[in-house]
């Protein structure tokens, strides 16, 4: 099989992002703080170029694709951001007292969310979707710009060494670009 490269790229900072809400699968643009750190990312020319590029279904993922890559045609795919269900635009502090959330919160966030998404489906969707994405042709790099829940999945999955789900979360508008070969990935350059 041959090597491919991966650019995972979270989408840009929302208002929801910074007053710390669980956003999931709300509409949502992005802020104007956001905007303003994607062109300032774009006008570094960090980011590898990109010979395919795939974009979550969501506006926020759109626009940060729009400005990233202003100049290239992107590909809808189905990775959509987890249905945060009761405590969908809420905060941790808006929260506090909620039995269902404290009970979720003891499940490291990986339980069943009341009135949403069971986590473990929204992981399995994840990964499925990226492995038909992988499975593709193509040469270059394949840039996914969506959620960093969707991230954090796919690598959780795929990434060697293997390391916990949240190890691999990224700050709105950060980027992973991986190696991918075998069936496994591996993290070559982060804007951490």
């Amino acid at each position: 099989m041959a090597v491919k490269h991966f650019l995972f790229i979270r989408h840009g900072k929302t208002r929801g992002n910074i007053q710390r809400r669980y956003i999931g699968n709300i509409e949502e643009p992005l802020c104007g703080e956001g905007i303003q750190e994607l062109k300032l990312l774009a006008s570094k020319n960090i980011l590898p170029p990109v010979s395919t590029l795939f974009c979550g279904p969501a506006l926020r993922c759109r626009q940060t694709a729009e400005i990233l890559f202003p100049n290239t045609n992107y590909t809808l795919c189905p990775l959509k951001e987890i249905d945060f269900g009761i405590f969908k635009n809420k905060n941790a502090q808006e929260l506090t007292g909620c039995e269902a959330y404290e009970k979720w919160l003891e499940t490291n966030c990986m339980g069943d969310i009341p009135g949403g998404e069971s986590v473990s489906d929204f992981k399995r969707h994840c990964c499925e979707t990226f492995a038909i994405i992988a499975s593709s042709g193509g040469d270059g790099t394949t840039a996914l710009v969506i959620h960093g829940g969707n991230i954090m999945a796919i690598l959780e999955k795929y990434c060697v060494p293997k390391q916990d789900f949240y190890a691999y979360h990224i700050p709105d508008g950060g980027f992973l670009l991986c190696r991918y070969e075998n069936g496994s990935l591996q993290i070559v350059k982060t804007s951490l």
